[in-house]
């Protein structure tokens, strides 16, 4: 180490280093900038982080870390597990204190994995490197669709891994995210922002212990795309709630089968609660899209800098024969 730059490729425990990579701790001075981080030590990238990890040939993984911009301008981290990857954009603050867990998810092709964090930006300044704390990686189970529930875990159970640490309350699902490499099993995010996943620890949720919230009006969607039978009938039943984060105020789920769309309105006091709703449809296709998005952007009452929106879970799709008998 020199100061805070990383000079041994091996010289954080089970990490390599390539490039330049500072090692930050709370309470730092950078210049005249106090840095005021919620860790306790974290990397600061202009360059590569890489960890290795031993996992099961085959299985699903998510991978779950801590990051925050420190200039302003678009940041991005491009996350790799070979032969995949991603860029996941960091540019957008969804909380005040700068910092947001994100997601991402990969097939094990091999039992042991390097997982790449790279900086692809190129500053001027090195000071300008995302930070980067606490990666977590968790095994996911994808569920399958059942004649109980036509989409696959439409309950939202199944995803990545949630932080204990308040600060980091929420993981968010990056935007445009396929099914391969989505850590919300089963759904794709098809927005131009992310989605928070919330878990019942930190947040109110309708059903079980997760839940998804739309933090970014309209830019914030998830979608499914799943198999119907033409000219057949189906409901579409969800909850529509309120995370008890104080986001307070007039909000709206728009919710779409193919063509067809119904606005379920909440009012939100900002302290938890849910309504339900059903969309009747019928299928045009041997494929139909589900989607879901908030109309309005929301921010919370006690904080005008984080984003916040109604929260969306327990999503059931039943041919109308099989609905009666819920």
């Amino acid at each position: 180490m020199n100061g805070t730059v990383v000079l041994g490729r091996t010289a954080i425990p089970e990490w390599e280093i390539s490039g330049f990579v500072e090692y930050i701790k709370a309470g730092q001075k950078q210049g005249d900038m106090l840095l005021l981080l919620h860790c306790l030590s974290c990397f600061r990238q202009s360059d590569n982080t890489l960890l290795a990890v031993k996992v099961i040939k085959g299985m699903y993984y998510s991978i779950t870390f801590s990051a925050a911009r420190t200039c302003a301008q678009e940041e991005r981290i491009n996350v790799t597990v070979a032969p995949d990857s991603g860029v996941l954009p960091v540019q957008t603050l969804y909380s005040s204190n700068g910092w947001d867990a994100y997601s991402w998810a990969f097939q094990a092709d091999f039992d042991e994995v390097e997982i790449l964090l790279h900086n692809p930006g190129v500053e001027e300044d090195p000071a300008c490197g995302p930070l980067i704390d606490s990666v977590y990686v968790k095994a996911l189970y994808p569920p399958k669709a059942t004649n109980k529930n036509i989409l696959k875990n439409g309950d939202l159970e199944e995803g990545p891994w949630v932080p204990d640490v308040s600060p980091h309350a929420g993981v968010l699902i990056p935007p445009n995210i396929e099914d391969d490499h989505s850590p919300l099993p089963g759904w794709m995010v098809e927005s131009l922002k992310a989605v928070k996943y919330i878990d019942s620890d930190h947040f109110s949720v309708p059903q079980g212990k997760r839940a998804v919230e739309l933090v970014a009006g309209k830019e914030s969607a998830i979608a499914q795309v799943v198999r119907t039978m033409p000219g057949k009938t189906y409901e579409l039943f969800f909850a529509v709630g309120d995370a008890s984060n104080s986001c307070e105020g007039s909000m709206i789920i728009e919710a779409f089968a193919g063509k067809t769309t119904v606005k379920v309105p909440y009012e939100s006091k900002g302290k938890g609660g849910f309504k339900r709703a059903v969309l009747r449809f019928v299928a045009s296709a041997t494929r139909t899209r589900i989607m879901f998005f908030s109309t309005f952007y929301t921010t919370r009452s006690d904080d005008f800098s984080s984003l916040c929106g109604p929260v969306l879970d327990d999503v059931k799709l039943l041919s109308v024969r099989n609905s009666r008998k819920m």
